[in-house]
């Protein structure tokens, strides 16, 4: 097993809440990761057809009869357990009383709402990191990374990536969608997932999906919340600022993760992924969701945006999670050698917004770490293993 930067955070937070949940993408190892921290905890998983049917019939013995603290695996299959714990926490009056974790967040998220309101600490746990993954692999370079994502399982097991995400896709799609979100039309759906793969880094065009897929833009519109639910994709929201510009309105789409998201483009090779159209716009997403994984390790809520004006003046990333008024500017490119235009954006937008030099930065697939003309130019591989401190 691949040790997880998250581990910690969940032990910190069991003994601030009485109750703990773990959310993320199937197959994302939250289950692993709450039997790993809390090894003596009794583990129900209600995949367990008996069991679910003991937690759904009788909802208040299950949890009665069993000493706390106590892990439920994939909670939300039992609904009306929610308010029972929520009665035994409250009794017990004591942190770290019930581990739920749960696959399918949409329904997870809405029974904890429901129930325990301010009594939960909710963390999300993604793939792997490149930090984490390199634990496993010292050797593996960021296109290697790129090109596998980070499913545990592929690391554990050295399944073959393109069944395991056929395999991943199937349970998805089968299971989630079909089964819990009443979604008919499969195929359509199917395609979507790949179109959404072929419009990534750009602007979110729900008609333009429409067209393409064939259906209406009430329905792309719920499947884009579907797989934001599911941890699958993401929206960077734009960034707005009293400029005096006409700033896009529009997120952009990126994915989670990029082994899953370079499986529905079809590259299966580092050739295919080095010479596709794409690659730039893939980089980007590394990178990307990589800060985001930092952040929500060290128990933070990203604050990313994008920048881009009606001048086609553009920044990939403007991340405010450390500082609302000197965010970091951060210029993403999918070359090995720096040039001095790279910063051309960086350094106007980042003059317009007051933001001093050492949070301007233009990150290439390069080595180390220097400062040109006081724009900080920083090798991927360095960013992706930075450490995060954890919320205070």
């Amino acid at each position: 097993m691949i040790p997880r930067l998250l581990a910690d955070q969940v032990r910190r937070s069991a003994s601030w809440f009485p109750v703990v949940s773990v959310t993320g993408p199937r197959q994302s190892g939250k289950s692993t990761l709450v039997r790993n921290v809390f090894p003596d905890c009794e583990y129900l998983n209600l995949e367990n057809p008996e069991l679910r049917n003991k937690a759904v019939v009788d909802p208040i013995s299950f949890i009665r009869e069993r000493p706390t603290p106590l892990i439920i695996d994939e909670a939300q299959y039992a609904p009306d357990l929610f308010s029972m714990i929520q009665v035994v926490s409250d009794e017990i009056g004591k942190p770290g009383q019930f581990i739920l974790s749960g696959s399918q967040n949409f329904l997870l998220t809405k029974q904890i709402k429901q129930s325990l309101a301010g009594r939960v600490g909710v963390l999300r746990l993604l793939p792997l990191s490149y930090a984490e993954a390199i634990q496993a692999n010292p050797d593996l370079t960021v296109e290697e990374f790129i090109l596998a994502g980070g499913y545990p399982r592929l690391y554990d097991a050295h399944m073959p990536r393109g069944l395991f995400f056929e395999s991943y896709l199937s349970s998805y799609i089968e299971r989630d969608v079909a089964d819990y979100l009443d979604v008919r039309n499969l195929t359509a759906f199917r395609t979507f997932l790949r179109l959404c793969a072929q419009h990534v880094g750009g602007l979110i065009k729900e008609t333009v999906l429409a067209n393409e897929v064939g259906v209406t833009y009430r329905t792309i519109t719920a499947w884009l919340s579907i797989l934001e639910s599911s941890y699958i994709i993401f929206r960077l929201p734009p960034f707005f600022g009293n400029l005096n510009k006409r700033l896009t309105k529009t997120p952009k789409l990126y994915f989670y993760d990029t082994g899953l998201m370079c499986h529905l483009l079809r590259i299966e090779t580092m050739a295919d992924l080095q010479e596709h159209p794409l690659f730039g716009e893939i980089v980007e997403n590394l990178v990307i969701s990589e800060i985001i994984k930092r952040y929500y390790n060290a128990l933070k809520t990203p604050e990313l945006y994008f920048y881009r004006d009606d001048s086609k003046v553009e920044v990939d990333l403007i991340d405010c999670t450390h500082s609302q008024t000197k965010p970091e500017l951060i210029e993403i490119k999918s070359g090995r050698m720096y040039h001095d235009r790279f910063a051309k954006h960086v350094r106007s937008v980042g003059a317009a917004l007051h933001v001093p030099d050492e949070n301007r930065a233009v990150v290439l697939r390069t080595d180390g770490q220097y400062t040109d003309h006081g724009i900080t130019v920083c090798g991927i591989r360095d960013l992706l293993i930075h450490d995060e401190a954890p919320a205070a």
